[in-house]
């Protein structure tokens, strides 16, 4: 009894020995845990201390626009871990803060802060401004040289007073008047004068990247319509006409489009006795490639040609350069500024297309 008790007593003792060996070891864990978590800790530590203010910015934003939390900024002072070359410091910015709605987002500022920020602001309206200003004048530019390769064309087949032009934030309009010319009362085939018309234009528009957009519109006669329901179906089948006319002399369809819009957008007041002839109209636009903020200053960088008016050739154009050339010298020169006068916008010169009508 007493040896079969003492070998359970050392059976037992031998087991306490194991599990003291094993705890032992345990400390080897929580020491790898602590060395894993300190290289972690520097890592952030290293990281944070170069970095790129631009990408943090950018990361602050997006965060904030995607929580709804309040967004970071960089202002220019030292923050807890920059070092030296890093001037910032992270402030607080109303989330509802937007540059482009004239809020600045400068609440974290003292009043030489947010005066800089709001000079540089300012700084980059103006450029921006300034850019669009430039890209504008360039785009009316180029729809000057192709206004004046399309009157060459007409010009040479004398038709150059059937057609009229303008410029607006669209981009190039080529106003062709109907008026029995180009489509008879009531219908929507191309008379042989208008298939003229189309064709000196076509030439120049198939070698353009820019979409074309054609506009039928019909006159404010209240006068029943034999062959069509109505001014719509009128003005869309001559849009229509003429997108087809098109396709066909090498404007590929994609950049075409066709649209009518009846009575409902008249050139000129519907009151003008002109308005009967020159309302009922097809309106080629050559569409502009600019940005919506561009394309609105297109119709004063445009000047006298943002309105209605006869086209100018190649060589018209090229005349009335060199005498305002000459003009702007002979001012500088006298040190007077001069006026010119002005034609009837909605007419041009020698118009030949004021007649009675009455027909849609």
């Amino acid at each position: 009894m007493s040896s079969g008790g003492g070998g359970a007593k050392r059976k037992k003792k031998g087991h306490e020995e194991h599990e003291e060996h094993v705890n032992h070891e345990r400390w080897l864990v929580s020491y790898a845990d602590m060395l894993t978590l300190l290289f972690v800790l520097f890592v952030v530590l290293f990281s944070m201390s170069d970095v790129n203010q631009k990408k943090f910015a950018q990361l602050a934003q997006g965060l904030s626009a995607g929580f709804g939390a309040k967004s970071a900024a960089f202002t220019g002072n030292y923050a807890p871990l920059d070092g030296a070359s890093n001037n910032a410091q992270i402030v607080q910015i109303d989330p509802g803060s937007n540059p482009g709605d004239g809020s600045s987002g400068t609440e974290g500022l003292n009043q030489k802060q947010k005066e800089a920020v709001e000079r540089a602001v300012r700084a980059e309206d103006r450029k921006k401004a300034s850019a669009n200003a430039e890209k504008a004048a360039a785009e009316a530019d180029n729809m000057k040289a192709i206004e004046n390769k399309i009157s060459d064309a007409l010009a040479a087949a004398k038709l150059l007073n059937n057609v009229k032009f303008t410029i607006d934030q669209r981009g190039l309009i080529i106003t062709v008047v109907t008026n029995e010319v180009v489509f008879a009362g009531d219908r929507a085939d191309l008379r042989p004068t208008g298939a003229k018309i189309l064709g000196a234009i076509a030439p120049t528009l198939a070698k353009l990247p820019n979409k074309i957009e054609v506009d039928g519109n019909t006159n404010q006669l209240n006068t029943k319509t034999k062959y069509y329901p109505s001014g719509w179906e009128l003005s869309s089948a001559r849009a229509s006409t003429t997108v087809r006319y098109f396709t066909s002399h090498g404007i590929p369809k994609k950049r075409l489009s066709a649209v009518g819009f009846s009575d409902t957008k008249p050139l000129i007041d519907p009151k003008d006795p002109r308005s009967i002839t020159m309302n009922r109209r097809v309106d080629v636009v050559v569409l502009t490639m600019l940005t919506a903020d561009q394309a609105a200053l297109l119709p004063a960088a445009a000047g006298q040609d943002g309105k209605l008016h006869t086209g100018q050739t190649t060589a018209q154009a090229k005349a009335a350069a060199e005498a305002a050339a000459k003009k702007a010298e002979a001012d500088n020169a006298s040190g007077s500024t001069g006026t010119t006068g002005t034609s009837d916008p909605a007419t041009g010169t020698n118009s030949t297309l004021i007649t009675a009508d009455t027909h849609n």
